[in-house]
């Protein structure tokens, strides 16, 4: 297809927005499939967990810094030539993980797949609400945001299985083969769509200088540090129970995955009929029971499986609501510019995890330290939003109803 073909909003999205979908899985795994690997990757790269921590944290950060960034760049391009050109960075630093043999190369190479996971994610969810026009566009949106959720109970699991079976760099290399057909995908049947997508950096970065946006990005940190500490290292703080089955690693996030699909479409129903504020403060606090009592049955399997689908169910409440809120204080035409934000913090805020995380390792002696550490940033989350002036929290409500809700993937 030349880069000069369009069509018409509504003609054969659904198929189209099938492609993304399969994109977004690929990102979601990309980023998530690590953390079912980092024992494996100890091992064969003779390093610490709290250096196979960083290497979620790279690519966390450059995902969070280069997401306003690229979107720039590269806003007079076509969406296909965006997205296929994503998919090519992130199978192009996948390839490089797989087969590199040095830890420092294999930190670069998280690094550039960070940065094609962010080009793709928001330009993916923009394209297919293009794609399927004003009718169908929450339905689009949907179908994307199914990827990311699929990476977390399809592709995490299947890609540690496939790790402990035939050695991490195999998982690797499943991530990096998906990329790559949904890469020739995309160049085949997607058509040219141009956006107006002119904006300067300065502005996207222009919420910042809201202190009620801050606010609320403020706690999307803390919330998501809290989230990632235990699921980070999973594979250190349920060690006892785990026993070196990497199979059982897999169950974990298989039941945490499964468990978020329903704590995120449930928060979001909440969300709309109820007061998106305190839905934040019942999951942040929940977030924090929840990590409590897991140090109480870090050494049984049956019992952390539990947990882990609570840990699920809460963790996966915060995203949504925190849109509803945030969408409230945008300028006109902004929510794009500030759920992006709220995106990137979250990113932002599983990067801080896994530093925190890793620090806690080298010096703490234990990873059971891990579980309070969570409790106590989840909580402040929840102070916080709970401070929140409540004038303030009616018109992000309603504002936020108004508006219709703006679906972000998670991953």
């Amino acid at each position: 297809m030349s880069d000069s073909d369009t069509t018409s909003p509504g003609r054969g999205w659904r198929a189209r927005t099938a492609l993304l979908t399969l994109g977004a899985f690929a990102v979601g795994t990309d980023g998530f499939v690590i953390v079912g690997l980092l024992p494996e990757m100890t091992k064969s790269l003779k390093i610490s967990m709290a250096e196979a921590g960083q290497l979620v944290s790279v690519f966390t950060l450059a995902y969070a810094i280069l997401s306003p960034v690229l979107a720039t760049l590269t806003s007079k391009w076509s969406r296909r030539r965006v997205l296929v050109t994503a998919l090519v960075l992130l199978g192009a630093g996948n390839a490089i993980t797989a087969l590199a043999q040095s830890y420092g190369l294999i930190l670069a190479s998280r690094v550039l797949a960070g940065s094609g996971a962010a080009m793709f994610a928001a330009n993916a969810v923009a394209t297919a609400a293009t794609l399927a026009g004003a009718k169908r566009r929450g339905s689009a949106i949907a179908m994307v945001t199914a990827g990311s959720t699929l990476a977390l109970v399809l592709g995490a699991p299947l890609g540690t299985f496939i790790g402990s079976a035939w050695g991490w760099q195999a998982a690797i290399w499943f991530v990096t083969a998906v990329a790559g057909l949904v890469a020739v995908a995309i160049a085949t049947l997607l058509p040219k769509i141009k956006l107006d997508q002119s904006i300067t950096l300065r502005r996207r970065l222009a919420p910042l200088t809201d202190r009620r946006v801050l606010r609320i990005l403020v706690v999307t940190v803390l919330a998501f540090v809290a989230i990632f500490l235990p699921f980070t290292y999973m594979g250190a703080v349920f060690a006892p129970a785990i026993g070196g089955d990497q199979g059982r690693l897999a169950v974990l996030l298989l039941v945490f995955g499964i468990a978020a699909t329903g704590g995120n479409l449930m928060s979001g129903s909440l969300a709309d009929r109820r007061d998106p504020r305190l839905v934040v403060i019942g999951a942040t606090t929940g977030i924090a029971v929840v990590v409590l009592l897991m140090l109480t049955v870090r050494g049984e399997f049956a019992l952390v499986a539990v947990l882990q689908a609570l840990s699920g169910v809460v963790s996966f409440s915060v995203i949504g609501p925190q849109q509803h809120r945030i969408i409230g204080y945008a300028p006109e035409g902004g929510a794009p510019l500030v759920t992006s934000l709220n995106t990137s913090s979250a990113y932002l805020g599983q990067f801080l995890s896994s530093v925190i995380g890793a620090s806690l390792l080298a010096t703490a002696g234990s990873a059971a330290y891990l579980l309070p550490v969570s409790a106590a940033f989840a909580l402040t989350a929840a102070a916080l939003t709970w401070w929140s002036k409540r004038s303030s929290n009616r018109h992000e409500g309603q504002t936020a109803r108004d508006a219709g809700t703006v679906a972000v993937p998670v991953k």
